[in-house]
């Protein structure tokens, strides 16, 4: 007979967890709305790289809408049945592989723009795009939930604790993932893979537009504005996978030591940080668009303007289209 999924009364030290992790996840999914809000209001920017970068947005929601609540109920010491825990540990790992993917394909679009200018929007259609976040999300699906078919922990605590499949366990993250699939399979094969990519994609972009720009100065050209765009444009998007890289890359580093050094023991708090870098992540994406991209920030601070500062008394100001003010913009991006 299994019991109903029981939760531990929270502590001082895990209302301080849980006030940092709200903070975060509000942050995140206020942030990450307005990101598609942006992208649907402004007409010049329903392009094939803010598809995928909507994608990304949709994962960041996810992760204040899901992950960090899910992380706050386990952080309570969740009693509940194997399955069910590793259910819900897939789901992280599932929202955390599209994120690393959509970036992937970000890069990818960048680097197809400036290698194949000519010939990037014939190749690269807007049909294309949807059909690559749809493979984005399908291969983190299938990633995700490898430890379902087997590659878990059920058969160490089977006979640690002579458990049936039936029994409750504290849900922990540890208890029902291998920390070989977590180090092999998703660090070093999905997450060390894709961001090698990325930066070699991301070097070589670049180097293209530092090639270009050197040649159209010295031909007195004045068609620079194009790889002048990009190269803005560029530098923001290598920054997102920059700070993905920061924030991530602890929680993956005490993975390892924990695989490769059994004896050695990660100090708590320690743990929690990592915790707190990789959902903080989530929310600095948006601040990117905002601080670095032209565009998106004219047409965030008119969408602020027209939901917040509207007055009755100036029916005019709020139906106005964000059209005119994008194009004005757009040499600006």
């Amino acid at each position: 007979m299994t019991s109903s999924p029981r939760i531990k009364p929270p502590e001082y030290a895990d209302l301080m967890y849980i006030s940092i992790e709200t903070a975060i996840a509000l942050a995140s999914v206020i942030g990450n709305v307005l990101v598609v809000l942006v992208v649907c209001a402004n007409r010049s920017l329903r392009n094939t790289t803010f598809c995928f970068i909507v994608s990304l947005a949709v994962a960041d929601i996810a992760v204040g809408v899901l992950v960090i609540p899910l992380a706050i109920i386990i952080s309570l010491g969740l009693n509940t049945q194997f399955y069910t825990c590793l259910s819900l540990s897939c789901l992280l790992l599932i929202i955390t592989q599209s994120s690393i993917l959509s970036l992937l394909a970000i890069a990818i679009d960048r680097y197809l723009r400036v290698k194949i200018p000519t010939r990037y929007s014939s190749i690269v259609t807007q049909n294309r795009a949807y059909v690559a976040v749809c493979l984005c999300w399908i291969l983190s699906f299938l990633t995700g939930l490898v430890p379902m078919t087997g590659w878990n922990n059920i058969n160490n605590i089977d006979t640690q604790r002579n458990l049936s499949i039936s029994s409750d366990i504290v849900c922990r993250f540890t208890t029902v993932m291998r920390l070989d699939y977590m180090v092999y399979f998703n660090f070093f094969g999905w997450v060390v893979v894709p961001l090698s990519i990325m930066i070699a994609l991301y070097a070589e972009i670049f180097r293209v537009i530092r090639q270009q720009l050197n040649r159209r100065a010295e031909a007195t050209c004045d068609g620079d504005r194009y790889f002048q765009k990009e190269l803005r444009l560029a530098k923001s998007l290598a920054l997102v996978v920059f700070l993905f890289i920061v924030c991530w890359l602890p929680i993956h580093i005490m993975n390892c030591i924990n695989f490769f050094c059994p004896k050695c023991e990660v100090p708590k708090p320690a743990v929690h940080v990592g915790i707190f870098m990789s959902h903080v992540n989530s929310a600095l994406n948006p601040m990117v668009y905002a601080f670095r991209i032209k565009q998106f920030r004219v047409t965030l601070i008119q969408i602020t303007r027209r939901c917040m500062l509207c007055k009755t008394t100036e029916p005019t100001q709020c139906p106005t289209s964000t059209r005119a003010l994008s194009e004005k913009a757009t040499v600006n991006l």
